[in-house]
C-alpha cells in the first residue's frame, strides 16, 4: 500500500468519526426522555400488537386494522423491542436515529469517488444537521424510514452513474431500497426518483456531442432497469399479496385510492396551510439551502454542469408540483432533500466556486469551505445537545399522554387486566403496564372483567347496557387528555 492509500484511508477515519460524534450529538441525547406525541403512536401500538400477536402482516390500532400504510415502520419498531427486551419512548425512536445514521455514512463510503473527500464529508455533515432530517430523526416517524430509504436509492444511484459504472449496478441496487421505500409509505417516492433520474438521462452528454432523439432515454431501456423495477415490485409484493387476502383486498385498495386521491383533489383544502407549503418545504433543508444560490456561478465552465443543471431540474420541478397540489403538505417533498444536498456538495467543491461581489462574508466562507461546513454543523451539534440537556427536563413537566395512563393506572389494582372497548386511537395506551385487551363492544367484555375504559362518546352505551343486571359499573376515573377527548375508566363486580 502506497503512502498515499495510507494517508486517504487515514482522512477517511477521520471524517467518518467526525460523522459519528455529530449524528451521536444530535440524534442520541435525550431521545427517549419525552413522551410520544403526533402520531407516533399509529407506529408503535401496531408494533407491540405485533409481539403479542404473532401477526406481523396487518398492523392494528385500538383492535382494528390499520389500512393506511404499509408496515415497514411497525416492523423495525417491533424488532427493536424484541432486541433490547424493553418498550419504551427509546427502543421506539431509536431505529429513526439509526436510519439517519446509514445514510450519512452511505454518503462518505458510496459517494466518495463521484463527490470526492470533501464533497461527501460535506453531503453527509448536512444530511445530519438538516432541520427537517433533525425534527424526523428523533421521532419515530415514517418519514425517518422513507425519506432515508430514499436517499441510499438515490445516493447509489447517482454515484453509480457518475462513475459509469455496470448498468445492472445503476439500477438493481437502488430498486432495493426503493422496494423497501414502498413497504414504507407506497409509492410517492417513485415520483421524486424518476424526476431526479430522467433529468440527469436526458441531459447527458456522449462522445462526438450530445444525446438526440430516443438515444437520451436509451438507459432506462435497459434490461438492468426492468430487472430493477421487478426486484422493487416483488419486495412489495410478498408483503402485499397476503396482505390484501387477509383484510379483504377490496376495502384494503379503497383506502388506499382515496388516500391518494384526496392529496390530488384536496377534499380538506386549508388555503392558510397552503400558501405555506413552499416556505415551510424549504425550511426541511435549512440551514443550507441558501448555498443553492451559488450554483450557477460554480458550474458556468465545468464539466459537471450537466449534473448540475439535470438536478436542479429533477428537483425544481417535483417540488412546485406536489406543494401546489391542493392536498400536497410540505413533508411529502422530504425525499428531495438527498439531491438537494448532493447539488450543495457539488456546488462546494467546484473549483469555480465563488461568491458575487459585495458578498464579503460568503467571500471569507468560500475561502475555508471546509471550516464553514464543519463548524456549522458542530455548531448545531451543540445546541442540539444543550437543547436535549437543558430543555427538555422542562418539557417533561408538560406531559399530555403519559399522565392520562399514570392516572388511569393508578386507580387500579396491580396486575390487574383492562379492557378497551373500541377505542380508535389512544396514544395513552401504550403506558399501561397493566394486562391490556382490545374490545369491540360493550356486549364483547367476558364475564370476568372488571375494569375497563371507553371514550364519554360511548357512555351512555355502557351505561345502557342489559348486561350488568342488578350490579352496573361505577366510574372510577374521568380523564381528558390533550385532543380534548374525555376517557372513563369504569370498574364492574362480577357476581
Amino acid at each position: 500500500m502506497s503512502t498515499r492509500d495510507v494517508v486517504a484511508g487515514a482522512l477517511w477515519r477521520r471524517q467518518l468519526l467526525l460523522v459519528l460524534v455529530v449524528w451521536a450529538a444530535i440524534y442520541l441525547p435525550a431521545l427517549g426522555s419525552l413522551e410520544i406525541k403526533g402520531e407516533e403512536g399509529r407506529r408503535i401500538l401496531p408494533a407491540v400488537a405485533m409481539l403479542e400477536s404473532g401477526n406481523y402482516v396487518v398492523p392494528y390500532v385500538g383492535g382494528e386494522p390499520y389500512l393506511r400504510k404499509p408496515p415497514l415502520v411497525n416492523w423495525l419498531v417491533a424488532a427493536s423491542f424484541k432486541l433490547f427486551g424493553v418498550q419504551n419512548e427509546w427502543t421506539a425512536r431509536s431505529p429513526s436515529a439509526l436510519c439517519v445514521l446509514v445514510v450519512a455514512i452511505c454518503f462518505v463510503t458510496v459517494s466518495r469517488r463521484s463527490l470526492g473527500g470533501n464533497g461527501a464529508l460535506f453531503a453527509a455533515l448536512m444530511w445530519l444537521t438538516s432541520f427537517g432530517i433533525i425534527e424526523k430523526g428523533r421521532l419515530i416517524e415514517i418519514e425517518a424510514l422513507y425519506v432515508s430509504l430514499f436517499g441510499l436509492a438515490m445516493i447509489c444511484w447517482l454515484s453509480s452513474w457518475v462513475e459509469r459504472r455496470s448498468p445492472w449496478l445503476l439500477w438493481i441496487v437502488p430498486f432495493v431500497f426503493l422496494g423497501l421505500g414502498m413497504l414504507a409509505k407506497g409509492p410517492l417516492h417513485l415520483a421524486f426518483f424518476y424526476a431526479v433520474v430522467v433529468a440527469v438521462v436526458w441531459h447527458r452528454r456522449e462522445t462526438g456531442g450530445p444525446a438526440s432523439g430516443w438515444r437520451r432515454i436509451a438507459p432506462l431501456m435497459h434490461p438492468a432497469h426492468l430487472l430493477g423495477l421487478g426486484v422493487m415490485l416483488g419486495i412489495f409484493g410478498a408483503w402485499a399479496l397476503p396482505y390484501l387476502q387477509m383484510t379483504e383486498g377490496a376495502s384494503s385498495m379503497d383506502v388506499w385510492v382515496r388516500q391518494f386521491t384526496g392529496r390530488i383533489s384536496g377534499e380538506e383544502f386549508d388555503l392558510g396551510g397552503w400558501i405555506w407549503n413552499i416556505p415551510r418545504a424549504i425550511g426541511y433543508c435549512l440551514p443550507w439551502v441558501i448555498l443553492l444560490l451559488f450554483v450557477p456561478s460554480a458550474f458556468r465552465r465545468s464539466g459537471d454542469g450537466q449534473v448540475a443543471r439535470a438536478l436542479a431540474w429533477g428537483i425544481a420541478v417535483p417540488f412546485l408540483v406536489v406543494n401546489l397540489l391542493p392536498g400536497g403538505l410540505p413533508r411529502y417533498t422530504m425525499p428531495l432533500l438527498v439531491p438537494v444536498i448532493w447539488l450543495i456538495a457539488m456546488t462546494l467543491t467546484s473549483p469555480q466556486l465563488a461568491a458575487p461581489r459585495g458578498w464579503r462574508l460568503a467571500r471569507v466562507l468560500f475561502a475555508t469551505t471546509r471550516g464553514f461546513v464543519v463548524g456549522l454543523s458542530l455548531a448545531i451539534a451543540a445546541a442540539i445537545l444543550i437543547y436535549a440537556l437543558a430543555l427538555v427536563p422542562f418539557l417533561r413537566k408538560r406531559e399530555k399522554v403519559r399522565n392520562v395512563a399514570a392516572q388511569i393506572q393508578a386507580a387500579m389494582p396491580a396486575g390487574e387486566r383492562l379492557y378497551a372497548i373500541d377505542p380508535e386511537y389512544q396514544p395513552f395506551l401504550f403506558y399501561i403496564r397493566s394486562p391490556l385487551t382490545y374490545v369491540p363492544r360493550v356486549g364483547d367484555l367476558p364475564p370476568t372483567a372488571r375494569f375497563f375504559v371507553v371514550e364519554s362518546k360511548k357512555e351512555k352505551d355502557v351505561l345502557a347496557s342489559s348486561r350488568w343486571g342488578e350490579r352496573p359499573p361505577r366510574e372510577v376515573v374521568r380523564v381528558k387528555d390533550y385532543r380534548s377527548k374525555t376517557v372513563i375508566l369504569y370498574a364492574h363486580d362480577p357476581a
